[in-house]
């Protein structure tokens, strides 16, 4: 009898070769590993690639911990660990890339790896070609005989499309193309990445995973098949985390199913209560019919999270600024996945450096909100009374005409 979903997150990366005793893997810190003999020496330097100490970078009992307690939620045959998420993109990139190589880029992919891509990667001589993000075999059009990486994000940021992913990674393993996925929205929870063709699922361990702001950590799991390359590489580039980080990522484990399923129920009440608001043009929920992908979430998700978007009718960034000035429970801040709630406006030309072949082109400001774990009513409530202020500005504005 297999076991059910939230043993898995209790039990994960506990086994008692880490904990040794104890409930949770204790913080091992160290830079030196020393030896009493050449042979445990020897043995270190042939298993050092294995959960073996070996030396610090390699990573502690800890790091062994967290990196079994990822794959076991994700699948897969090895997890890297990184710094931040942006490091785990940007690696695991670099380790399957080469000068001369192309990679096909989702043109809703987070802002810091478009940035990679066009400051770093083309100084490399790699090129890269973003793609609609509502693409589905229409993908094999625009692989050329040197593209090495397919990387999605599904959700994509900021708008919120979901992808076709299974359809995409088929076309691309026909040419034995490695697809990579951000998967930080799912958490490694409500999208199980190797069941539909990913090859390398990477996560902001920071948002989820940690789940209360204060970490910043990445991930990246990879199949058997690209599990070496990428492990060796990231390694060769010098990628570890501290213990004290890769703890408080185990810690956020235990209860990363119970905050995620408390976060979607949140989010879609409050999207449902912003779908009767007068001033919504539309709202960006996956789980809600006006998300572009809906029904590939309905298809591949088992669940959703805090994070979605809302499209107001109108542009105007005074009132904008008045209904972000004066909340109570929601912060403006660049990150999400936190217990806290947080709101984020784009107006309609901030588009024009994020995306190159799907732009929106939305008329009204785009607010995009991560839902905490406060109270829905409390939270709906200082919403109600942001667009009170933002509804005076318009009015007064219109007066003025």
């Amino acid at each position: 009898m297999s076991e059910g979903k939230q043993t898995k997150f209790v039990t994960a990366g506990r086994d008692k070769k880490w904990t040794n005793g104890v409930v949770n893997p204790p913080v091992q810190r160290a830079s030196t590993v020393v030896f009493n003999t050449v042979a445990e020496q020897q043995n270190a330097i042939v298993n050092r690639a294995n959960k073996t100490l070996f030396y610090g970078r390699r990573g502690t009992n800890t790091h062994f911990a967290l990196q079994d307690a990822m794959v076991e939620v994700e699948g897969g045959a090895g997890c890297a660990l990184y710094p931040c998420g942006t490091a785990a993109i940007s690696n695991a990139i670099l380790s399957f890339v080469e000068t001369g190589d192309h990679i096909l880029m989702v043109d809703t992919c987070y802002e810091p790896t478009r940035d990679f891509c066009n400051k770093i990667m083309a100084k490399m001589g790699v090129e890269t070609t973003y793609f609609d993000p509502t693409i589905g075999a229409e993908i094999r059009d625009l692989i050329q005989p040197n593209t090495k990486v397919l990387f999605l994000e599904s959700p994509g940021s900021i708008t919120m499309e979901v992808q076709d992913v299974p359809t995409l990674a088929r076309i691309a393993h026909e040419q034995d193309i490695v697809v990579m996925l951000d998967n930080t929205w799912a958490a490694g929870v409500n999208f199980s990445p190797f069941d539909f063709g990913v090859d390398i699922s990477i996560q902001a361990a920071t948002k989820y995973i940690v789940g209360h702001s204060d970490v910043m950590l990445g991930t990246a799991v990879a199949n058997e098949k690209h599990w070496p390359q990428l492990r060796e590489q990231s390694y060769l580039m010098g990628q570890c985390v501290s213990a004290d980080d890769a703890y408080l990522g185990l810690r956020g484990i235990r209860t990363l199913d119970v905050r995620l399923r408390q976060h979607a129920e949140n989010s879609l009440k409050v999207a449902q209560w912003l779908q009767s608001r007068p001033e919504v043009d539309h709202v960006r929920h996956p789980a809600l019919e006006t998300c572009p992908g809906h029904e590939f979430f309905l298809r591949d998700f088992t669940g959703g999270n805090g994070l979605f978007s809302v499209v107001l009718k109108s542009s105007y960034p005074k009132a904008t600024t008045a209904l972000l000035d004066g909340m109570k429970h929601f912060s403006m801040g660049y990150s999400w996945g936190g217990f806290e709630s947080l709101i984020l406006a784009n107006e309609p030309a901030s588009f024009n450096h994020l995306r190159t072949v799907a732009h929106p082109h939305f008329e009204g400001t785009l607010i995009r909100l991560h839902i905490g774990l406060e109270d829905v009513n409390d939270l709906i409530a200082d919403l109600e009374q942001g667009l009170a202020r933002y509804n005076a500005l318009i009015l007064e504005k219109e007066a003025s005409y």
